[in-house]
């Protein structure tokens, strides 16, 4: 496969730039949100346990999902990166090229699909997958 070409690169980061734009309204969004519905204000409505169990796993869900929006703006801002210092496709395990159709579908991808399948055999948790212990 032949090295990623200017317009390819230029075509990634504009991709990128566009999700970075996104997740930083998302996550303004989210935040501003969470202001006006603050978790003091659903713990100070609750009347049961129960429904405090219910303050408490909304005050959680709304800081998971701004995490989870941090993380992958991260990853954008990581892939942008490496798009300046002339890193971009290569896989940081065998130094191999990330195919075209894995970073079309996955931007921010940091390893061919060879070893991001065994990094995740390696690093898997959960039900069914080792631990990383």
């Amino acid at each position: 496969m032949a090295p990623l070409s200017e317009a390819d690169l230029a075509r990634y980061r504009e991709k990128l730039e566009a999700r970075r734009r996104e997740l930083l309204e998302e996550i303004r969004t989210e935040l501003h949100r969470t202001e006006q519905e603050s978790y003091v204000e659903l713990a100070g409505r609750v009347h049961d346990e129960g429904e405090e169990a219910v303050a408490d796993l909304l005050a959680d869900m709304n800081l998971d999902f701004i995490a989870r929006q941090i993380d992958e703006l991260r990853e954008v801002e990581d892939a942008l990166g490496r798009i300046e210092r002339g890193e971009y496709g290569v896989c940081i395990d065998c130094g191999g090229e990330i195919e075209r159709e894995r970073l079309d579908a996955q931007p921010t991808a940091v390893r061919c699909i060879d070893c991001q399948a065994a990094w995740e055999r390696t690093h898997a948790t959960g039900p069914g997958h080792p631990t990383s212990l």
